[in-house]
């Protein structure tokens, strides 16, 4: 891991602990958890909210009022609000979606959850992502959330990834390796 993704990876690994310290400590985790998943969809659905987050140009203050005032829009609560303002005050607002991939597994984690991430080459249907998960939940024992995406150029199959262990049924891999059994001999 590069230098700089460490370092931001232990600044949000701070801010994540004490957020999820203090939401279970005062028994508000599954508001935690609905903070988290709104703030990821507007960091998502906004390009504006996704560069103030990481842009230098903003000022401390300006960073401050800017996030503070999305955070009420969009319904936080008060202790991912003053999170993200302390985070503003510190200039430390470009960790954010680390910040949200700790606390998911924090989360996750103290509920017994694990997450797949699952690339494929057309979109699941829930039918298919429920079947996966329960396929999932049986080797490795824990509930699965699916974190689905598409990406076409794989032609057919998926890839799952669980952890440190990934399967790639993706009919673009399986070409690769022919290609080069193919190589070998020719």
């Amino acid at each position: 891991m590069s230098e700089p993704a460490s370092i931001s990876n232990g600044i949000a690994g701070r801010y994540a602990t004490a957020l999820f310290d203090l939401a279970k400590e005062e028994k508000t985790l599954p508001r935690l958890e609905k903070d988290v998943a709104t703030l990821s969809e507007a960091i998502a659905a906004s390009e504006d909210l996704s560069n103030l987050i990481s842009s230098p140009v903003y000022t401390r203050v300006e960073m401050q009022a800017a996030i503070s005032a999305v955070a009420t829009k969009i319904g936080l609560g008060d202790k991912l609000t003053n999170a993200l303002a302390l985070m503003a005050q510190n200039r430390r607002l470009f960790v954010v979606p680390q910040l949200i991939a700790g606390l998911r597994d924090l989360i996750a984690e103290h509920k017994g959850e694990v997450t797949a991430e699952v690339v494929s080459a057309k979109a699941l249907t829930k039918t298919q992502a429920d079947k996966l998960a329960k396929a999932l939940k049986a080797q490795i024992g824990k509930d699965v959330n699916v974190d689905a995406s598409v990406d076409e150029s794989l032609i057919g199959g998926m890839i799952v990834k669980v952890g440190s262990k990934m399967i790639d049924t993706s009919v673009k891999s399986k070409l690769a390796a022919l290609q080069n059994t193919m190589k070998e001999v020719g």
